[in-house]
């Protein structure tokens, strides 16, 4: 009774923390509502004004309380956001890109001079060549490439000793210590730019955008949902982060804030508002002023000190209508504070020519690179502007990141105030001593420290800095102090960007995916609903239940991990489904055998569930390892795949097992009612089958050899239809206008004379709608390379059909039906596409071990091992093989991708689920059955878990053809390799995994025997009762 009420307890608190989860959907939904209206007034749906107000409304309410819990928290919108299920791109529509951090120019610039030195140039390009088929990192291949150039004495050393950034190193150091040092720096260059680049996306005000990293290789993948302009996008997410260091503007510097106030007074005398602007009374001050060397120039008059009692923000125009100017609240370079959605209105005002002129002409504008805190350092919603002082007749800084040695926080030995201690190069030391030494003598002056041109730190310089050697200090917290220089270190690790892989789809196609998903749900489940009513009665309504609930968990638990939900995760949950159903099968089915041999309706219900649990336990394990290595290798919406695979098995052994146990024993014990796992027609089906399976074992191995040596015939024949993926290149999915002569000859040959080289041109399951794939220029990394391969392919298709279609038009994936134009895109580099493979074989060379590994762990003898692990073998070989036998025979493209890659990985998964349940069964009969021959107690355990491998299939077989149906395009290749790898799975789980076991050992029988004629409870009173009704059944 104690651990039902854990059980109890413990499903109350999960369905509480799911229900609050999917409760959050509600506010949100809401204010998506809203935007949706505020879009429609501006314009037709996927209009560019529908975005852009849309856009805005939902940018307004980025900080607006939108859930209130009492006595507990207020939730902003984008909070609420942040804690949801997130829709892929697939469903979404957005771009997604694989980036690589591109050490080699890190490496130039720690090399200094010596980066042009023969050896040092050649081992960066083959560390670059090696990188395309090998998964260690390019540090590592760097270091392997410079020894092998570098002749009979090769020297890291040598080239990165002046490297002071790395450490104080002398011709002693070892190169070890030097590929140590350089693999720890790299490591850091790829944090920092991973954390600055997720502060840039965040600016971006794409709504739940996910970010991932992956260390191990220095790839960032970045998925941005509903990004309206892809590319802007890509450069934006390209620019190398820019430190700098300006001259700034103070409040109390003469006609500044006068500026402010003439310029809002011009915009309300232009807008037909002539009230009077209120006048700004200022304390007069006078403070020396100096020329660059420090000489003094004369006295001036400065007399722009706010007093803090004047009426600043009285009868405000355009311009104080949104930003609150300094009236002595804020340190003197802030302007005036802003909340974050008025920004772009003020730049807008700031830069008109007449606003600009009342403004000193060596300055400009920049924002604070985050919100303003308040007097209690707590975070508001308002940015802080400020005014940078340029150089006259440049655009550059007086000083940038690059002279940047080291930033570290530090603690004053004295006072014990936490700050940041900066040092700089020779060259950087000289210009930071001449601009603190014009700062202090200037009255002390503030000097900007800018990232991206945005302000993050304005300190004020007390004394001359004239060493390079700085401490900057202004009540910060360890935390503050670390991020800040974080910042600062940016500016002396180069790190660039350079997109490995880019995926778009268009809004719409993402709406289509959502609608398909949504049918595969519901009508798979619909299906599975109706097949256990009517075959496991009772039994089957307290499944289907429990399959609700399951659901229930799922979506739940991947809200609150902060999951993002991708087509491919659909299909792992509809796979889910049918996999859930599983236990529920092995639980009633061995139910069902306890009653057949002559138990009580309670008695079976207990022996069925304990007696089940070890093949239950078994076969999920499994299939948790399979998605685990899934997820490790996987990236981007296979990671989800796997991810939603975890949580929907974990759920499923919950609700069938725990809850399924508890609201059976709660309507048979606690209610006394009698529950039936069987209807008419399904009452002994499959229960005497007394098959031969050993006997027909040697007929099985020449099938499934046939196809064997067929499908390899076919591979090193025919070979496959590799997806973009896999071989790199640029596809796009290509909706034509209707009424388009689509003609996948005609355009192929039409594209030929365009780019120079043949395209892969396949029809797509939508209306009109091709798949066009070609490796041009994907060699090339420009910036818009991109643009140039879409303006060659618009112009081979306006040959083609006669259209007119503008590059504008071809690339906006909104474009109505009557324009040609890309629905979906994607961009793969060589050097990510080698990658994928590799990682493709290593995830399928590690799932194999783990199942080796795992079974001989359970089962106690290696013959169990080979046995599973040469059947996922057999089914893996097979799929291959009908992939590349009907490449291009069937309908509907069979692309070996990654998608392919994870259905292998799946089948493997779910073959092995089935594989284990008869070796469970196996071994429980060799324990009982301890005179009959092996081969016969082998037919003996295949025969009885017949039934249990033949449902499940069905059912997992009967939700996978429906997402094969429903699914689309984009996951009926996926959907495809189930449906075979499912088949083939049941198949090899007698046919070939249990005969090998039965060659290869002579005996399988355990230590311990089990006495058959034993009166005990559970399985031994199973195996008298089992005993003489097969023997009864045999004579």
């Amino acid at each position: 009774m104690e651990g039902k009420g854990m059980i109890k307890w413990l499903l109350i608190l999960v369905a509480i923390v799911c229900a609050i989860q999917l409760f959050y959907f509600i506010p949100t939904g809401d204010v998506e509502s809203s935007a949706e209206e505020a879009g429609l007034v501006a314009g037709d749906f996927n209009s560019t004004d529908y975005k852009i107000a849309k856009s805005r409304y939902l940018d307004s309410m980025s900080n607006e309380t939108v859930l209130s819990i009492p006595f507990l928290k207020d939730y902003s919108y984008s909070e609420l956001k942040r804690q949801q299920l997130a829709l892929g791109l697939d469903l979404k529509g957005g771009m997604s890109t694989v980036l690589e951090v591109d050490l080699s120019e890190f490496l130039r610039v720690l090399a200094g001079n010596n980066k042009n030195e023969p050896a040092f140039k050649q081992a960066l390009k083959d560390a670059k060549t090696a990188q395309k088929n090998s998964q260690s990192d390019y540090i590592t291949l760097f270091a392997d490439a410079y020894v092998s150039q570098s002749g009979e004495n090769p020297s890291l050393t040598k080239i990165f000793r002046r490297a002071t950034v790395l450490g104080d190193f002398n011709s002693e150091t070892s190169d070890g210590e030097i590929i140590k040092a350089l693999r720890e720096k790299a490591n850091e260059t790829v944090s920092l730019t991973f954390n600055r680049l997720k502060e840039r996306v965040d600016r971006l005000g794409v709504a739940q955008p996910n970010l991932s990293l992956d260390a191990g290789r220095d790839l960032i993948l970045v998925e941005l949902p509903g990004i309206d302009n892809p590319e802007r996008a890509k450069e934006y997410l390209q620019a190398s982060a820019a430190l700098e260091f300006w001259e700034i503007y103070q409040t109390n510097d003469q006609g500044i804030l006068a500026a402010f106030q003439e310029a809002d007074r011009r915009l309300k005398a232009a807008a037909g508002d002539t009230g009077a602007a209120v006048a700004i009374e200022m304390d007069t001050t006078y403070t020396n002023q100096y020329d660059g060397d420090g000489n003094e120039t004369g006295v001036v008059d400065t007399t722009f000190t706010p007093k803090v009692g004047s009426e600043l923000l009285a009868n405000q125009g355009p311009l104080l209508s949104k930003l609150s100017l300094n009236n002595g609240t804020y340190y003197p370079t802030v302007m005036g504070i802003a909340d974050r959605t008025a920004k772009n209105d003020i730049m807008k005002i700031l830069r008109k020519e007449e606003i600009r002129a009342l403004f000193p002409k060596d300055s400009r504008f920049a924002w604070s690179y985050k919100p303003h805190e308040n007097a209690d350092k707590e975070t508001t919603k308002q940015y802080e502007l400020s005014l940078l002082k340029t150089v006259p007749g440049s655009d550059k800084a007086p000083l940038e990141g690059d002279v940047v040695v080291k930033a570290s926080s530090d603690t004053d030995p004295t006072t014990g105030e936490i700050g940041v201690a900066l040092s700089m190069n020779p060259k950087g030391a000289k210009k930071w001593g001449e601009m603190t030494t014009k700062a202090s003598q200037q009255g002390n002056r503030s000097i900007a420290i800018v990232l991206d041109s945005m302000v993050v730190s304005a300190p004020t310089v007390r004394n001359p800095i004239t060493g390079g050697n700085s401490s900057i200090t202004g009540s910060y917290t360890i935390d503050e102090a670390v991020q800040f220089a974080n910042v600062l270190e940016v500016g002396k690790l180069p790190a660039k960007l350079d997109i490995l892989q880019s995926n778009t789809v268009g809004p719409s196609l993402g709406a289509k995916n959502i609608s398909r998903s949504v049918y595969s749900l519901l009508i798979g489940f619909g299906l599975l609903l109706l097949f256990m009513v009517l075959y496991y009665a009772g039994g089957g309504l307290i499944a289907i239940g429990a399959l609700l609930l399951n659901l229930f968990f799922i979506f739940g638990c991947l809200s609150s991990f902060g999951t993002v939900l991708t087509l491919a995760g659909i299909a792992g949950v509809v796979l889910t489904i049918g996999m859930a159903v599983d236990a529920s099968v092995i639980i009633y089915e061995r139910i069902k055998e306890e009653l057949r041999a002559g138990k009580s309706n309670l008695a079976a219900i207990q022996d069925g569930f304990s007696n089940s649990y070890s093949a239950i336990i078994d076969a999920n394990v499994t299939t948790i390892l399979v998605a685990g290595v899934l997820a490790y290798f996987g990236l981007g919406p296979i990671k989800g795949f796997a991810i939603v695979l975890i949580i929907g098995v974990i759920c499923s052994l919950f609700t069938a097992v725990l809850v399924g146990k508890m609201i059976i024993d709660w309507y048979t014990k606690d209610k006394g009612n009698e529950l039936s796992f069987w209807t008419g027609f399904s009452k002994n089906k499959f229960a005497n089958l007394q098959i031969d399976w050993m006997g027909k074992r040697k007929i099985a191995y020449v099938i499934s050899g046939v196809f064997i040596v067929a499908g390899l015939a076919s591979i090193f024949t025919r070979g496959f239809d590799l997806g973009v993926d896999f071989k790199g290149g640029y596809a796009y999915n290509v909706q034509f206008a209707e009424g388009s002569n689509v003609d996948t000859e005609a355009i192929k040959q039409g594209l030929t004379e365009i780019l120079g080289s043949t395209p892969e041109v396949k029809a797509v399951d939508s209306d009109n709608t091709l798949r066009i794939l070609t490796s041009y220029l994907i060699e090339e990394n420009g910036e818009d390379t991109d643009v140039k391969v879409m303006d060659k392919i618009n112009e081979g298709l306006n040959n083609v059909t006669g259209a007119s279609t503008t590059l504008a038009e071809f690339m906006n994936s909104s474009s109505g039906d009557d324009v040609t134009h890309i629905t979906q895109s994607n961009k793969v580099q060589p050097t990510i596409a080698d990658d994928i493979k590799q990682s493709s074989k290593y995830a399928g060379v590690i799932a194999l071990i783990l199942i080796f590994l795992y079974i001989f762990l359970r089962f106690n003898k290696w013959q169990y091992s080979l046995g599973a692990v040469a059947a996922l073998l057999h089914d893996a070989l097979i799929v291959l093989g009908i992939f590349s036998l009907f490449k291009g025979v069937l309908p509907f493209a069979l692309s070996v991708d990654q998608n392919f890659v994870a259905a292998i990985l799946t089948v493997i998964g779910y073959s092995i689920n089935d594989t284990v349940v008869v070796f469970d069964r196996i071994r429980e009969y060799m324990g009982i059955y301890t005179n009959k021959p092996k081969n016969e107690v082998i037919n003996m355990a295949v025969n009885s878990t017949f039934s249990r491998t033949l449902i499940t299939s069905f059912t997992t077989l009967l939700v996978v053809l429906i997402l094969f149906i429903f699914g689309g395009s984009a996951i009926k290749g996926f959907a495809f390799a189930l449906i075979v790898g499912i088949v083939v799975g049941t198949y090899s789980s007698v046919f070939v995994a249990t005969p090998i076991v039965s060659d290869l050992a002579d005996n399988l029988r355990t230590n311990r025997r089990a006495n058959s004629g034993s009166s005990n409870k559970g399985g031994k009173s199973f195996g008298r009762s089992a005993k003489a009704a097969f023997d009864s059944s045999a004579s």
